[in-house]
């Protein structure tokens, strides 16, 4: 009979060896420590190691043994700081390993590529945006920037699904249900903001929204968490009218981070109006006050189903 191990002691025992080879590989001189006498085993000792991050040697120690002792984020960021690991997927694979939030990422900005851009381009009428986990919309299409609002006339720093959801009329307008939408999108932002907490610009966007929306406000108050997923929705485009589409997400990195996002069409009539939305050159701005509107065409339900 096979015994499995429990995944607790699988993490320790690969944390214990991750930490034992990147300990190995470092140079006294590379940490500014002097050379000293002729060493048995490459790299720096674990009395070395200890005394640059500020903890025990015997605590360190255990660690390198895959004791079952508590490590916190800060004792992991001082390890961490030791061992050199300044590159930001070793890092956060060590913080994995340690089952334990890092209190300062290292998270690159994800780069729209020309290629990536292309790509937006080329899926012509079906509406695509990249998106960041925070809901920082990076580039898109021209479909989708006719989607739900005028996402060409908005300042960028106002480009953000969760700032546009609970401030923008012309959004809010669009989306059938909105309620439900905003409930479960603030659930998703709140679930993956555990792993950013310290960081200013997720600390800035919910000051930002917690000050302009009550109904913000009122929804984060009830600390609800939903994972990401693709669903089916209906939107009322103020151009062509009903439209029922599936969206998807496509990962652009190893978590759950930026995102290629779709919406495909799920019926002739959405495909058929997406087509017209995508050939448009000029957008009014019908239904917001102080603007000249322009009627629906014939044909157009503006109505959820």
């Amino acid at each position: 009979m096979t015994t499995v191990a429990p995944e607790s002691d699988v993490r320790r025992h690969e944390l214990a060896e991750f930490l034992r080879s990147r300990r190995e590989r470092i140079t006294p001189e590379q940490v500014g420590l002097p050379p000293g006498r002729r060493r048995r085993t490459p790299g720096l000792r674990r009395e070395e190691v200890a005394q640059l991050s500020a903890v025990g040697v015997t605590w360190y120690t255990w660690l390198e043994q895959a004791r079952e002792i508590q490590v916190s984020p800060q004792v992991l960021d001082a390890v961490a700081r030791a061992l050199l690991l300044l590159d930001p997927t070793e890092r956060a694979h060590l913080f994995s390993l340690a089952g334990s939030l890092d209190p300062a990422p290292n998270t690159p900005c994800p780069s729209v590529t020309p290629a990536l851009r292309a790509m937006l381009d080329q899926l012509g009428p079906i509406p695509a945006c990249v998106q960041n986990s925070r809901y920082d919309i990076l580039a898109y299409n021209a479909t989708y920037g006719r989607l739900l609002c005028d996402l060409d006339s908005l300042p960028p720093e106002d480009r953000n699904c969760m700032w546009l959801a609970f401030t923008d009329p012309q959004w809010r307008a669009a989306m059938v249900d909105v309620p439900d939408v905003n409930r479960v999108m603030a659930a998703k932002f709140r679930a993956s903001m555990a792993e950013h907490l310290a960081e200013p610009a997720w600390k800035t966007l919910l000051a930002r929204l917690d000050a302009a929306s009550a109904e913000f406000r009122e929804i984060w108050a009830r600390h609800e968490v939903v994972g990401l997923g693709g669903k089916s929705k209906y939107i009322r485009n103020p151009h062509v009218g009903l439209l029922h589409v599936e969206q998807t997400n496509l990962w652009l990195g190893p978590t759950a981070g930026p995102r290629l996002m779709t919406y495909v069409p799920l019926d002739e009539e959405t495909r058929s109006r997406l087509e017209r939305l995508s050939r448009m050159e000029h957008l009014d701005r019908p239904g917001l006050p102080g603007s000249p509107g322009r009627p629906g065409r014939p044909g157009e339900d503006r109505d959820a189903a």
